[in-house]
């Protein structure tokens, strides 16, 4: 969700687009969080001490069967007072050991339809940490730092990590600036539109100077996030600043070389160039529209500040949409000198194997969970009306006559496999195409259709392989793993056994494995993940990317 460049001519218009789109798209967005936060920890770990010295003090954790867990550790000081929309700072160090077993407070947001969890606790810069069965912890184990999606909701303690650390891996999971807190941008303020980033830097950081403490291995850490943390895992390939944090790359269902035709979110939202990326111009813009309406305003930006700082978590909360607009991470800065897509194209980013894919079926979720899904059907005039919207007049009939509605179940699943083809699959094989040459790369489509669905949504719909449907798969979800077939428990552990595997070596080939290749540009090779079969995938046909390409 991206705005075009702003015309002088046109800056209150632009500016209402700009906040029109956050509104519009709120909804969705949401999402990634939501699906993220239906992984609850399992059964109640056992109440037996385990203690870990860390560079701020020492940490008791509990053990869970053959793990140890430890929740809630401080990586960075609390973001508050002078230090809201400041640079990450130093934890300070603590005497006595510090109780480690409960999760940390989440960082400040508000609930939506499909995440009713909320908090307006700034001291959150915490993360979690699970280390595999004390067998493998004999030599120091990779390390996967999770990056939750969304950005406006969600904490890393809605992720379990038994699953993959039972798999030999230190799982660190991260809590991190959402919403206005990580994106919030004025004239002359440092860091603004990349606090959310720099927390995420500042945890590996962290881990850096700790893994060993826990078992893992400082020099072999996999940095991995789902939709706006994958998202956020590409601007840490381009930022100068990660350098050296991270060894590997892993993103799943990411934006960062993705697009977005107008409508393509719902009515009224417009086309924009990126979907996460904005100038730092924009972000200001972001930031006068949302905040008009607190007080603060002046023509001194540090002005401006002081009295945003003055403001209580909540006053700030009650402004609508003012966590959904910020869903986007500001360029030409410290952080993110340039544009991220094009950086990665240019070969501008650190040299580490990526490992990375999408779901078959992205785009449904949205497309259900805002019509059919919630009572309010997609027509066939929707379709047409849709089609017009997004691409014209002359392309749209064009669009129709390879995506008949008739030969669809209904117009919305039609207007879902447009979206998901031109937008997501189309972005995600860009992404490949421009890390192939330099880097290993290992592309998968996630293709269960029949991934269970944990969204509260009143109406029935065929979501499909849909939006970080994958995650069940990958961390303990007793809700979901409750509805796992016999073959969906094997994919789980086939899927586990790739991203161990990948997070150990930089490839995700092991003993018992089904074989998967590189991807290269003149020999694409996409592994398709499915129950009924683990293979490749023509990518491009599946997806129809050279009748995209030749309508672009």
């Amino acid at each position: 969700m991206t705005v075009t460049p702003r015309g002088p001519a046109r800056p209150f218009l632009a500016r209402r687009s700009l906040v029109a789109a956050a509104c519009a798209l709120a909804p969705a967005v949401a999402l990634s969080a939501s699906l993220g936060c239906a992984a609850r920890p399992g059964a109640a770990p056992a109440p037996v001490g385990e203690t870990v010295r860390t560079d701020a003090g020492p940490v008791r954790g509990v053990r869970s069967g053959p793990h140890l867990l430890f929740r809630g550790i401080p990586y960075a000081g609390a973001p508050e007072g002078r230090h809201r929309w400041a640079p990450p700072r130093p934890v300070p160090p603590w005497k006595g050991v510090r109780d480690a077993t409960a999760p940390g407070p989440l960082c400040p947001q508000v609930p939506s339809p499909y995440a009713r969890i909320s908090s307006t606790e700034e001291d959150c810069l915490a993360l979690n940490v699970t280390t595999p069965p004390a067998a493998d912890r004999r030599r120091a184990a990779p390390v996967l730092v999770w990056i939750h999606g969304d950005g406006s909701v969600g904490g890393g303690s809605f992720f379990d990590g038994r699953r993959l650390a039972a798999r030999g891996l230190v799982v660190v999971t991260v809590n991190y600036r959402l919403g206005v807190f990580g994106g919030l941008a004025l004239p002359g303020l440092e860091g603004s539109g990349t606090f959310g980033l720099q927390d995420q830097r500042a945890a590996l950081a962290w881990v850096r100077r700790n893994a060993r403490a826990f078992g893992g291995d400082p020099g072999n850490v996999t940095v991995a996030g789902v939709s706006f943390g994958a998202s956020a895992v590409a601007g840490h390939l381009v930022s100068p600043a990660s350098a050296g944090l991270f060894h590997r790359a892993l993103m799943a269902s990411g934006e960062g070389v993705m697009d977005m035709p107008a409508g393509a979110m719902g009515p009224g939202v417009p086309g924009y160039p990126w979907y996460v990326w904005r100038t730092g111009r924009e972000m200001e813009d972001i930031t006068a529209a949302m905040t008009s309406s607190l007080g603060c305003g002046d023509d001194r930006p540090e002005r401006v500040l002081a009295c945003l700082r003055s403001l209580p978590v909540g006053r700030i909360l009650e402004v609508p949409y003012v966590m959904n607009a910020f869903q986007a991470f500001g360029y030409g800065n410290a952080t993110l000198p340039e544009l991220p897509p094009a950086a990665l194209r240019a070969g501008r980013f650190h040299r580490v194997p990526v490992l990375s894919g999408a779901t078959r079926d992205e785009h449904r979720t949205f497309v259900g969970m805002a019509y059919d899904a919630a009572g309010r059907p997609f027509t066939d005039a929707d379709y047409d009306r849709a089609l017009r919207t997004a691409f014209g007049a002359g392309a749209a009939a064009r669009v129709r006559a390879a995506y008949p509605p008739g030969a669809f179940a209904s117009p919305a699943l039609a207007w879902a496999a447009v979206v998901t083809d031109r937008m997501w699959a189309r972005g995600t094989q860009a992404q490949h195409d421009a890390l192939a040459p330099h880097v290993p790369v290992y592309a998968y489509e996630f293709a269960d259709r029949d991934a269970p669905m944990f969204l509260p949504l009143p109406g029935r719909f065929a979501f499909g392989a849909f939006h970080a449907g994958d995650v069940p798969y990958l961390f303990e979800d007793g809700v979901a793993e409750a509805r796992f077939s016999p073959a969906q428990r094997r994919l789980s552990a086939v899927m586990t056994g790739y991203w161990a595997a990948f997070a150990r070596t930089g490839a995700p080939g092991a003993a018992g494995l089904p074989g998967w290749r590189a991807h290269r540009v003149d020999r694409p090779y996409t592994q398709s993940l499915a129950p009924q079969r683990i293979g490749p995938v023509d990518y491009r046909r599946e997806h129809r990317l050279d009748f995209w390409d030749g309508l672009s």
